[in-house]
């Protein structure tokens, strides 16, 4: 019999009954259930006392039995409400023991105590029980995409190993001998250690040799194609096809701390199955006309739906559709220079938002730039940069990539100006870190190049960082105002839903779940000086720089892959219906399971809130 604090008994059996229906003890058997209850202890508390402070070793996992528990951030501030029938501490508990919140009684609270040694022994010798309080991935990983996917396959696992490889002073009949010899069409050129110096293919040996009247005795160095396009590999398949389609070639280095390991050909790709994805890419590089890149894109949803279905990562998904918003951008580019005729000077045209950050998903407007050679006149080039960057935005428009309501596109001639306005503009915000410097700031910190001369924005993201970074006021303020959005935690079971409106009773997945983590990232991004855009990059860069701790990098990359996974699965829900796709989800579409992740998804990131504006305070 256990003896609550108003002289309340309950015998076992009692408790076996509760407990058998409430989330997660209902995943255990009889037998289990019955240790457990046997095991549990009672703790009564009056109101305002503290049940445990961030750091503190935990006793146990806590289920609430009557009354309501705050649970706090570093900051004290309430970041969930717990009632009745509640589970808290688990996260804590899987993690190092130690409770990364606080929890205090908003009124006199009668709690159940799972003891720690018994806690551990349930999650060792009950699957099921232990998925319940798993890392949100792990929780959510439903199937695994198919074997010879480009969108899943990494290139270390189709390229050619240990490709044919010659030195720069090697002559070209040498080199010929080597690809007839050994049936290739391509060698590598390499210098000390194996580093990557160029690459000699067949078609180089046709334009470069026999077109120009070199003889045999010509150094490869003198022909070959230097400092060729690489990737890792640990990119995937469909980086290696959508590089060698978008920039016409048939031959793809694989460089792994700058040497080369493999060679990824046309061969190797063709040899794999491939998806829609990648037959949509080749598709929009090769057609000519709006409608039908139009029609293409269309097939975005049951794309989406297909990947979802087969378990492939939210990253990768990311990845995958935002390629094809890239290479729409990048065919309408070519379409409108055809019309249009060659640029006048160099430029660069840019993309921000999701875009930038490859973070789109089926849903997204459009966000871009126009980066302009100090050489741009607007009386000389102003009506052509003008045309192209129409053209471009509004057959984005009818490709589903709707206008941007902020007017944040390469059609508002602010945000198509030559780089010497463009250092103004960040000069400026970092300067006078006002509200909408630092709204424009953050946009502007995701910029992307999609087509054009790549160095024009390479040099003013450096500076700017840098400067940025120096400026102890600005960071402050960049600090603030990734504070504005807060993840949806209230006091329905945890979660704050709309409560009118058009999508009354759902929570927003991207302003309140997937934003305030892009914001936190972007910050920890500045103080780190770190040049990735993507948010998920970003948080591991953190990591590894020293800028956030590793507990607390793990804990908020796991929040934001379940996050994301929750977004992409309500999207592919609406996708297979037919539905307009969106980013608001009711919860009551989730099992209980799901609810209770999500909710504690939420948790982590209210707590790094915290902590982050706890850490504000003290540079003030």
């Amino acid at each position: 019999m256990l003896e609550g604090r108003d002289g309340t008994m309950r015998d076992e059996a009692d408790l076996r009954d509760v407990l058998a229906a409430r989330h997660p003890f209902d995943r255990l058997d009889a037998d289990a259930l019955r240790d457990l209850v046997q095991g549990l202890q009672r703790r009564s508390l009056e109101a305002g006392a503290l049940v445990f402070d961030v750091g503190q070793k935990l006793e146990g996992l806590f289920v609430v039995e009557r009354g309501r528990v705050d649970i706090r951030g570093v900051d004290d501030a309430v970041v969930s409400l717990l009632g009745e029938g509640d589970v808290f501490g688990g996260r804590g508990l899987m993690r190092d023991g130690l409770a990364v919140t606080r929890a205090v009684a908003v009124e006199p609270l009668d709690l159940l105590v799972l003891p720690r040694a018994s806690f551990d022994r349930l999650v060792r010798e009950n699957a099921a029980f232990a998925r319940c309080f798993e890392r949100p991935p792990q929780a959510f990983r439903r199937g695994t995409a198919t074997d010879g996917d480009l969108t899943t396959l990494r290139i270390g696992d189709i390229m050619t190993r240990d490709p044919v490889a010659v030195r720069p002073d090697t002559t070209v009949a040498q080199a010929a001998r080597r690809l007839r010899d050994e049936d290739i069409s391509c060698v590598l050129v390499t210098g000390e250690g194996g580093a990557l110096r160029g690459i000699l293919t067949t078609g180089d040996l046709a334009a470069r040799v026999l077109a120009e009247g070199r003889g045999g005795d010509a150094p490869v160095e003198a022909v070959m194609t230097p400092d060729p396009f690489t990737l890792a590999p640990d990119a995937i398949g469909f980086d290696a096809f959508l590089a060698m389609t978008e920039r016409r070639i048939g031959h793809l280095p694989v460089v792994e701390d700058g040497v080369a390991v493999g060679i990824v050909t046309r061969t190797n790709l063709v040899r794999r199955r491939t998806v829609s994805a990648v037959s949509m890419i080749g598709d929009i590089a090769r057609q000519d006309s709006l409608p039908a890149i139009r029609g293409t894109v269309a097939q975005i949803p049951m794309l989406l739906a297909q990947l979802v279905g087969a378990g492939v990562d939210p990253p990768t998904v990311a990845r995958l559709i935002t390629g094809i918003a890239d290479a729409v951008t990048r065919r309408l580019l070519a379409l409108a220079q055809e019309e249009l005729g060659p640029a006048p000077v160099p430029w660069l045209w840019a993309a921000c938002g999701s875009q930038g950050r490859v973070e789109q998903t089926g849903v997204s407007d459009q966000d871009n730039c126009l980066l302009l050679d100090d050489a741009y006149d607007e009386a000389a080039h102003g009506t052509y940069f003008a045309g192209l960057a129409k053209r471009v935005s509004d057959g984005l428009d009818a490709c589903g990539y709707y206008h941007c309501p902020g007017e944040m596109m390469a059609t508002n001639p602010r945000w198509r100006q030559k780089l010497a306005v463009w250092r103004g503009y960040f000069a400026g915000w970092v300067r006078t870190p006002d509200p909408m410097a630092q709204m424009l700031a953050s946009v502007m910190f995701d910029l992307r190049p999609i087509a054009g001369t790549f160095s024009l924005l390479s040099s003013l993201q450096e500076e700017t960082l840098a400067m940025a970074r120096a400026n102890s006021i600005f960071v402050a303020h960049m600090i603030a105002n990734s504070l504005k959005h807060q993840p949806p935690l209230g006091f329905f079971r945890g979660m704050a839903l709309i409560r009118s409106g058009e999508h009354k009773d759902t929570i927003d997945l991207k302003l309140s779940g997937v934003v305030p983590i892009v914001d936190l990232a972007r910050v920890y991004a500045l103080q780190g000086a770190i040049p990735l855009v993507n948010t998920r990059a970003r948080l591991e860069a953190a990591r590894s720089a020293g800028v956030i701790s590793p507990s607390g990098a793990h804990d908020l990359i796991d929040a934001y892959d379940l996050i994301c996974e929750t977004r992409l699965r309500h999207q592919a829900r609406q996708a297979r219906d037919g539905r307009r796709i969106d980013n608001f989800m009711a919860p009551r579409e989730l099992s209980e399971l799901e609810r209770n992740h999500l909710r504690d998804a939420f948790v982590v990131v209210k707590t790094m809130q915290a902590a982050l504006g706890q850490g504000r305070q003290m540079m003030g």
